[in-house]
């Protein structure tokens, strides 16, 4: 195995660990989002590319677009209120 590939792997279990310790949901999305992508180049690796590209769509696309929305709905993101003054 090549050092590319012991970096793959080393940043794929830190992405894990660092989910599983994280307390901010918004840090954990973004470390999930890396830890999809990651898993994508893994598959590329092993010459799955259909796999690689549902991992990329659906791991780091569509999922972390559903975990925004979630955040949003149950207000743990706030939004910036921005005041007009006439």
């Amino acid at each position: 195995m090549t050092p590319f590939v012991y970096g793959l792997l080393t940043f794929l279990l830190a992405c894990a660990i660092a989910v599983s310790l994280s307390k901010d949901l918004l840090n954990s999305i973004i470390i999930f989002m890396s830890y999809s992508l990651i898993m994508s180049m893994i598959w590329i690796l092993l010459e799955s590319p259909d796999l690689a590209i549902t991992e990329a769509a659906v791991g780091a696309g569509i999922t972390s677009v559903l975990f925004f929305v979630t955040l949003r709905k149950i207000h743990a993101l706030k939004e910036e209120e921005y005041e007009q003054e006439e």
